[in-house]
């Protein structure tokens, strides 16, 4: 919708007579959103899943390294840098099945070396 703070708040208000969403219950964040709806809001989609099964083994990977706090940069952007480190290929979904390999057996030597380096971290 593009709104700016004041309009932004004041839409809060007027639906549920707070200025804040996180003063809200959930029900409240209902009308809300139903009110940005009929305002001409569309809530984004999502990506559609990939497919190439080689791919969601990628991203399925990724997002076990990001979920276990071992990436940097948790992100799509993130995992599109760590395959173009890999393989030169700028985004997973371009990947042929051999280069998928490539980037599968990475992430798997990577959450590899960081479950070695809690053991080890442990045993001290």
């Amino acid at each position: 919708l593009g709104l700016d703070d004041d309009t932004y708040r004041a839409c809060l208000e007027r639906v549920t007579g707070k200025l804040s969403a996180k003063a809200m219950s959930e029900a409240e964040r209902e009308r809300v959103i139903d009110e940005f709806k009929r305002l001409g809001w569309e809530p984004f989609k999502g990506r559609k899943k990939s497919n190439k099964p080689y791919v969601r083994k990628v991203y399925g990977l990724w997002t076990s390294l990001c979920e276990q706090g071992k990436a940097d940069n948790p992100t799509r952007q993130g995992l599109k840098a760590f395959v173009k480190r890999q393989t030169d290929i700028d985004d997973p979904e371009w990947l042929t099945s051999d280069q998928a390999n490539k980037v599968i057996e990475a992430l798997k030597a990577w959450g590899a070396r960081e479950k070695t380096k809690r053991r080890r971290g442990l045993g001290k």
